[in-house]
């Protein structure tokens, strides 16, 4: 597996394992279609955020998405999911961001929970949706070296 540095020809392959990750989340809502979806990845997320994929075979496998001191997402494809690519994904945002690193993950989403848990990251607070677009519970998790 090779961890780099998005480039903006990886747009599609982040989209491709955003969307089949994120399916398999039966209690998101649905807010944007996969077209809008991939063009907020292409025209915002690569834009504004420090992104890196994981790449086997040549493709896109998962990524992480660092914002200054937020990890605004991390996403590995559900065929390659516990094979410790997420881990390598979140080890490298930790070494970026050496100081620390906050992010939040839905409550529902115990597997994220505990993932993040096992890598030493706290709940700063609870939060009931209002953060987020999709209007559901969450969780603030802070990571400090």
């Amino acid at each position: 597996m090779l961890l780099r540095r998005a480039e903006s020809g990886d747009a599609a392959g982040i989209g491709d394992v955003f969307l089949a990750a994120r399916a398999g989340m039966e209690y998101l809502p649905r807010l944007y279609s996969d077209e809008q979806t991939r063009a907020w990845i292409e025209h915002v997320m690569l834009a504004e955020c420090k992104v890196c994929v994981a790449e086997l075979d040549g493709r896109v496998v998962g990524f992480a998405a660092l914002n200054g001191p937020w990890l605004d997402h991390l996403y590995v494809d559900p065929e390659h999911q516990g094979l410790g690519i997420g881990s390598e994904l979140l080890e490298s945002a930790m070494q970026a961001r050496g100081h620390g690193l906050e992010l939040r993950v839905f409550e529902r989403n115990e597997a994220a929970m505990r993932f993040y848990e096992r890598h030493g990251f706290t709940v700063v607070e609870r939060g009931d949706g209002g953060d987020n677009e999709e209007g559901l519970p969450d969780v603030h998790y802070r990571w400090r070296a």
